[in-house]
């Protein structure tokens, strides 16, 4: 028995894939991602479906059920069990680099609060690096983040 999946991808459109629920999900990347296998993700319900090994079946897939894909302009790499493992929100090491931006936000907010509440603490120049920093720094945002 066939079944029919829908592959959504991030631009809305939409392929319809015919597979059988023994086939796998590496299998699935082979035959509609030719030379892209290692491009391609998967997601279904949420969740990255990183073993090419699974079968289908395994997914409970209903007809007409949506995996999203996501085609990564580099190769990804498979990554080892005990990397997989580290992969849990759980365990996961925090990514300070995601936290700048709101650092920053934060800081330049506070050093503007005192500024205005103890506007005789600030001397004029340290009231114009401040205004230049908010302005350098919203400046390197809207450009880092424009899209």
């Amino acid at each position: 028995a066939t079944l029919v999946l829908r592959l959504k991808f991030l631009n809305d459109t939409e392929r319809l894939a015919r597979v059988r629920p023994a086939d796998t999900v590496g299998a699935l990347k082979r035959a509609y991602f030719p030379g892209q296998e290692h491009q391609v993700r998967l997601i279904y319900q949420g969740q990255l479906l990183r073993d090419d090994t699974q079968s289908l079946a395994t997914l409970h897939l209903a007809p007409n059920s949506v995996l999203h894909c996501h085609i990564s302009p580099h190769g990804v790499a498979a990554a080892p069990a005990g990397a997989r493992a580290s992969a849990d929100p759980v365990h996961a090491v925090l990514n300070v680099g995601s936290l700048m931006l709101p650092l920053f936000v934060l800081m330049l907010a506070v050093l503007w609060y005192f500024q205005l509440q103890y506007r005789h603490v600030f001397t004029a120049t340290a009231t114009t690096f401040l205004a230049g920093l908010t302005l350098l720094f919203s400046f390197m945002a809207f450009t880092m983040y424009r899209r």
